[in-house]
């Protein structure tokens, strides 16, 4: 038997065998794309059912709490304002005044804000089936060191949710929401652009919090480096900050809050990529 062969066979032993799905034709790939897809959407619609009929807590406790002074947010600005003598930090202490002006918009963004909490709640079960997607295309030593992708992922994504929700969220309404070009102009804001900007900057924390579940991957198929994270890392602090300054009230405290946690991801994302070509790199020099 040649040197080349053996080494195969070591590296063969090492990574283990794939499943037989990986020989599966494109068309029936796509098949179990589909059904991946029907289930992920399957969960999505039964908690968005869910969520319409709980449309008292969904819309008072949830979507509209924010924007009133009794909001928690709300009320720990109050309190550090309080003890260090700055009414620049309080937010939010007056309701903003809410309007719908097209007749069926109270009951088109009542069944939109359904489908977002469906997705939000249901996004473990999301992540589960793309999981299960991709699983069978990996070597067993790669499912074991991701063996705990979908539970990791779930919760960086509701952590990133709520810490979205319940800072960025509240900054962003007393900011906008109060900021005029002029005091002849009173601000009455839309309902569905109230929702909106909740949703979105809910839905855009979630995603951002996956930063170090995106950088496994992409180091893993070779996109991104730490050494390119590294070079890269004073320009994306800079944006962090700027990101910062327009969403929060003009205090480098509030700032500071929003920015530190989005610094402590990239760092992490940048010890995963680290760890990630390491890994590759034993594997090379193994075979």
């Amino acid at each position: 038997m040649s040197e080349e062969n053996t080494r195969e066979e070591q590296t063969t032993k090492k990574r283990g065998p794939k499943k037989k799905e990986a020989e599966m034709s494109f068309l029936e790939h796509l098949e179990e794309l589909r059904w991946h897809i029907v289930r992920s959407a399957a969960a999505i619609m039964v908690f968005a059912i869910v969520a319409f009929v709980m449309k008292r807590f969904i819309f008072d406790v949830v979507i509209l709490a924010p924007r009133t002074p009794e909001f928690w947010t709300n009320q720990m600005f109050a309190k550090l304002g309080d003890l260090i003598g700055s009414e620049s930090v309080k937010i939010n202490q007056v309701p903003l005044k809410m309007q719908s002006i097209k007749i069926a918009g109270q009951f088109s963004t009542h069944i939109m804000v359904s489908i977002i909490a469906g997705l939000i709640v249901a996004s473990p079960v999301v992540f589960y089936e793309f999981w299960r997607f991709i699983k069978p295309a990996l070597y067993e030593k790669e499912k074991q060191h991701a063996g705990g992708a979908v539970f990791f992922t779930s919760i960086l994504f509701l952590l990133g949710v709520l810490f979205g929700y319940y800072l960025i969220v509240p900054l962003s309404i007393h900011f906008l929401g109060t900021y005029q070009v002029s005091s002849e102009v009173e601000n009455t804001i839309n309902l569905r652009s109230y929702i909106g900007s909740v949703t979105s900057i809910s839905l855009a924390a979630g995603v951002v919090f996956l930063l170090p579940v995106f950088s496994y991957f992409l180091s893993k198929v070779g996109i991104i480096t730490p050494q390119l994270m590294k070079t890269y890392r004073r320009h994306s602090y800079v944006i962090m900050l700027l990101l910062s300054a327009i969403i929060t009230p003009p205090d480098i405290f509030s700032q500071i809050m929003v920015c530190f946690p989005l610094v402590f991801l990239y760092e992490i994302g940048i010890i995963i990529s680290r760890r990630v070509v390491k890994n590759r790199e034993k594997e090379m020099d193994a075979i």
